[in-house]
């Protein structure tokens, strides 16, 4: 009997209203974003990046056929981004064209009934903002809330949410702390300036966004991770928590909705995070296989914004065996349930993601899709995960795995 067969079988529904969906983000999937800080990076021999880019999975030009797999497939969302360096090229220079490029993606979800969730800015950020001084500098902030004003403004009648940031804790801790993402700065007084200045972007562009688009939900999506105190490390878990995730949480408190996004947990002892316990199966990405991390941050992320709305934006894992794909997701999901049972508002689960696609500094190596891509052929292969996560999709229930 495989892992797969004998995996915990269960059954249940969930509320009328629950999306399903898979998300992408424009940067890893769309190729050719050369105009953004990201593109400079991975062709920067100092930096770690393990590969560039290139043509990603070319969705720039095969979203009709992704749109329409996704929704035969059975789902009926999909989050994606708009890539800001397409929009404007150069500060206050809009592209019109590019505008109406993804008004075509979001209109291409409406023609196979998905909704479209719509993400302003996932990683990447225009070179001449980052020559403006990156995510420390407050006038970058005005700019991306005008830009936010913009694509609101132009596409807000075919968007069903937006997103603003698409973990904006990532970007500040990852390229100025970490030294890992553009940037590449190591200081925690940096990080802190730019948590500052995405919080003060992220507020004053939901606003924008209510200004032109009132009838579209907006919020933000942040990272989380179930941090676990291991031996006396409470004190050193709340620090890291604070900067991580309790000054967004604040600032999503009057929002319109929270995107949850998590992958595992994290152990930190007094002096620090200790790295996956010994014995316990880890992913492609290094971390642990631990799927009830979703439930402990959604009741967290509850807890902390006082009853905003919960969405999760983003939930999954970088592996090469499908089986295991589908047995992490089923147990994500029963924690789902759980936290609906308990009167927890959660709107939809979305799948990180529908496309083995390029994951940042890790390149191509890490596989987080449900469906494959032969990036030779750009051809496009369904996994197992993706045909039994959309028969739950279309059944609005949680079936046994196959």
């Amino acid at each position: 009997m495989g892992r797969l067969a004998s995996a915990a079988v269960t059954q249940r529904s969930f509320p009328d209203g629950f999306t399903w969906g898979t998300a992408t983000a424009a940067h890893q999937v769309e190729g050719g974003n050369w105009n953004n800080d990201w593109w400079a990076w991975e062709h920067d021999p100092a930096s770690p990046c393990v590969e560039p880019s290139g043509d990603a999975c070319d969705q720039y030009h095969r979203y009709r056929d992704d749109v329409a797999l996704l929704a035969a497939l059975g789902f009926g969302s999909y989050r994606f981004s708009i890539e800001w360096s397409r929009i404007e090229p150069e500060d206050g220079e809009v592209s019109r064209a590019a505008l109406d490029h993804y008004r075509r993606v979001c209109a291409a979800c409406k023609e196979h009934g998905l909704q479209a969730v719509v993400t302003l800015h996932h990683f990447t950020t225009p070179r001449w903002a980052a020559d403006l001084g990156g995510w420390l500098s407050p006038d970058v902030g005005d700019r991306f809330v005008r830009f936010a004003e913009v694509a609101a403004e132009h596409l807000g009648d075919l968007v069903d949410r937006f997103c603003t940031f698409n973990e904006p804790n990532i970007v500040a801790t990852m390229g100025y702390l970490a030294g890992v993402f553009p940037p590449g700065e190591r200081s925690s007084d940096l990080r802190r300036r730019a948590n500052d200045v995405f919080v003060d972007a992220h507020r004053r562009s939901v606003e924008a966004i209510r200004s032109v688009a009132p009838d579209v939900p907006a919020g933000l999506t942040l990272a989380m991770s179930d941090y676990q105190a291991v031996d006396g490390g409470d004190a050193y878990r709340d620090r890291i928590r604070r900067n991580m995730e309790d000054v967004y949480l604040e600032a999503a408190a009057s929002d319109d909705f929270l995107g949850v996004q998590t992958y595992s947990r994290t152990r930190v002892g007094p002096g620090g995070t200790l790295g996956p316990e010994p014995g316990v199966e880890t992913t492609l990405m290094g971390y642990e296989f631990w799927p009830e991390a979703l439930e402990a941050t959604i009741r967290r992320a509850w807890q902390v914004t006082d009853g905003t709305p919960l969405l999760v934006t983003e939930n999954g894992i970088g592996t090469a065996d499908d089986e295991r794909r589908v047995v992490y997701v089923q147990r994500a999901l029963e924690g789902v349930g759980r936290c609906l049972d308990d009167g927890i508002d959660v709107l939809g689960y979305t799948c990180w993601s529908l496309l083995d696609n390029f994951e940042w500094v890790l390149g191509y190596a890490p596989t987080f899709g449900i469906v494959a891509v032969d990036r030779t052929t750009q051809e496009r292969q369904v996994k197992p995960s993706a045909r039994w996560l959309g028969a739950c999709a279309r059944a609005n229930a949680l079936l046994p795995t196959p």
